[in-house]
């Protein structure tokens, strides 16, 4: 009996040793032991007490123990990639393989095959016409063995292959006409061509946007390597045209837009290459023609860039911006030396053609890019006719050319309420002040009736119309503008009138004083009496505008009007004050003073009576009235 009872003692130890070694393995291999709702639930052995068995039991904890670290952690990667995560490690390491590998060992076998064609060429193993049949028929077995790979999905490289195909092609080619001279340009030319659509076509077929840029570049180098030194003008541009169109039909079909770009960096190298060899003036109309061809093929492109579901960006606002731009420069370099009215003429049919560019409608999912689009073109379109006005007039009637776009601009903006016309009505109107005061210069034989005051009036009576029409605004912005344009009216009729004031007494000083005996002492009393006219009459000039802003003042109403008439009035009390005091003869300082205290009181009498309530308006905005 003794004996049985120590045997089950042994017994139940040994399952608790058991039950607890297969707890840990549990908890080791994170497999969760939870009870579902279909499992009955049984009674939990009790908890193992401390170990207290002999010592050939304890190696079981000892070999669980290194098994907490997953096998993930002890990677050999984590010694040379202590700090990357495991999934980043992994794409490295599938780059490294799939693309730098591939573009090294691809590298590795041309450069092979290089020196072994060289070697076997510079030992005469090999003849010319042989040379070229092993390019050629290498470049179609790469470009035909890159198909394997491709449909095995190995995209990118069969893409890697196909580009040295294409390059021994082109390369082998361009050997055969200007290296050996085997074949004559007309042959070369067309088997280019085919290796160009060929590899269009793969592009198409295989949706592949990189092989439309290997045909691209592979196109416009054609003419660079066929090049003899012969100007071939109509042959090259129809080529680039056919070229342009290709790529314009595929941008329509698929959302390539990089092309564009590709294409018009092209065209534009071919062309500048061309007219810096070959231009002169008997080829003036077939070069323009050509370059309005390439100009209508890319100014339709931003359009097919809207089309596309994707977004677009502002890359169809810079394309419209970099075509017209180059486009002008263009037809200026070439038209400009003929005839600057045909220059003009030319920049205002082009401002023609982007207002019906502008009404063009691209039917783009994406709205505001489509009208940001449409104002380009109108941007254009003004700029264009900006700057057809300086090409084609000159001196005063540039000037006057701007303030009626000004004028123009104002009133078609105001008419469809565009913020944008009016900005540009804004900036041409800058102009025409800026060039009105400070690059003018005129020289008048009559008073009043003469260039320089019509131009004054025309400055005036725009600025006018933009007052007036910023008066119907209820933002305060668009009314300080129209602030601004009354105070610049008022400015600008002060010094046309000064102007005439001054023209007038300079007369008076060259017709009454012989130009010999200008500084004869005899005539120093003359022309001081001339200058004491001159000083009085600008002082009376200013009282009198004063006046009459003042009038206007009350007469509308308006504080800003006669704060303006103030501050003139004011300006004019310190001339009267300070320098007609010591500069003027005794007759003219008298009516200076008297004239002046008249204005001053009438216009303080109209201010007592209060004409114009202000009291009663205090009174009304004082808090309790």
């Amino acid at each position: 009996m003794d004996t049985s009872s120590e045997e089950l003692k042994q017994l139940l130890e040994q399952v608790r040793e058991l039950t607890a070694r297969v707890h840990r393995v549990e908890q080791l291999l994170r497999i969760a032991q939870t009870p579902s709702s279909t499992t009955v639930p049984h009674q939990p052995l009790p908890a193992p007490p401390p170990p207290t068995t002999p010592a050939q039991h304890q190696p079981a904890v000892v070999e669980a123990t290194p098994a907490s670290k997953s096998p993930e952690t002890t990677s050999p990667l984590s010694a040379v990639f202590p700090g990357a995560d495991n999934q980043e490690r992994i794409d490295l390491e599938a780059r490294i393989g799939s693309h730098w590998l591939n573009r090294i060992g691809i590298t590795a076998v041309l450069v092979c095959a290089a020196y072994f064609l060289k070697y076997a060429f510079d030992n005469k193993w090999i003849g010319e016409t042989g040379r070229i049949a092993i390019g050629l028929i290498s470049g179609i077995a790469v470009v035909l063995w890159s198909e394997r790979f491709r449909s095995k999905g190995y995209r990118l490289f069969s893409f890697s292959l196909k580009a040295v195909g294409i390059g021994v092609l082109y390369l082998s080619l361009w050997a055969a006409f200007q290296v050996y001279h085997l074949m004559p340009s007309e042959v070369v030319f067309a088997c280019m061509l085919v290796v160009t659509c060929a590899t269009c076509a793969m592009a198409l077929t295989q949706d592949a946007e990189i092989l439309a840029v290997y045909s691209i570049v592979g196109g416009f180098a054609t003419p660079l390597l066929l090049s003899t030194g012969v100007n071939r003008e109509i042959a090259l541009f129809s080529y680039v045209t056919l070229l342009d169109l290709g790529i314009l039909g595929l941008v329509a079909f698929k959302p390539w837009r990089r092309l564009l770009w590709f294409g018009y960096a092209g065209t534009l190298i071919l062309y500048l290459a061309w007219y810096a060899e070959y231009y002169d003036r008997k080829q003036f109309e077939p070069t323009l023609i050509f370059a309005s061809i390439f100009f209508a093929i890319f100014a339709v492109a931003p359009i097919l860039m809207l089309r596309q579901e994707c977004g677009v960006g502002t890359m169809p606002l810079a394309f419209a911006f970099v075509d017209a731009v180059t486009f002008f420069l263009q037809a200026y370099a070439m038209i400009s030396d003929i005839s600057n009215t045909a220059m003009a003429w030319f920049s205002l049919a082009l401002a023609a053609v982007y207002l019906g560019l502008n009404a063009a409608r691209p039917r783009s999912s994406d709205k505001a890019a489509e009208a940001n689009l449409k104002l380009m073109h109108l941007a254009l379109a003004i700029a264009l006719i900006t700057v057809a006005i300086p090409i084609r007039l000159n001196a005063h009637w540039i000037t006057i050319g701007w303030f009626v776009e000004s004028g123009a601009l104002l009133w078609l903006g105001n008419r469809i309420k565009s913020n944008l016309l009016n900005i540009f009505a804004l900036a041409a109107l800058a102009l025409g002040v800026g060039r009105l005061l400070f690059f003018d210069n005129f020289t008048t034989t009559t008073l009043i009736l003469n260039l320089r005051m019509l131009v004054y009036v025309v400055a005036i009576a725009v600025l006018a119309l933009v007052a007036y029409y910023a008066s119907g605004y209820e933002s305060q912005e668009v009314r300080n503008i129209g602030a601004i344009a009354t105070v610049a009216l008022n400015a600008l009729a002060l010094v046309a009138l000064s102007y005439e004031i001054h023209d007038y007494y300079s007369r008076q000083i060259a017709t009454g004083i012989p130009a010999p005996a200008f500084w004869a002492p005899e005539h120093w009393s003359q022309m001081r009496a001339i200058e004491i006219a001159r000083g009085f009459t600008y002082s009376a000039l200013f009282m009198a505008y004063g006046a009459m802003l003042m009038i206007v003042g009350f007469l509308r109403n308006s504080a800003f009007v006669r704060w303006q008439a103030l501050v003139l009035i004011a300006a004019t009390i310190v001339k009267v004050f300070v320098y007609d005091v010591s500069q003027l003869d005794r007759v003219y300082r008298i009516l200076s003073f008297g004239v002046l205290g008249i204005l001053l009181l009438a216009i303080s009498f109209a201010y007592q009576r209060d004409w114009l309530k202000l009291s009663s308006r205090k009174m009304a905005e004082q808090p309790g009235s």
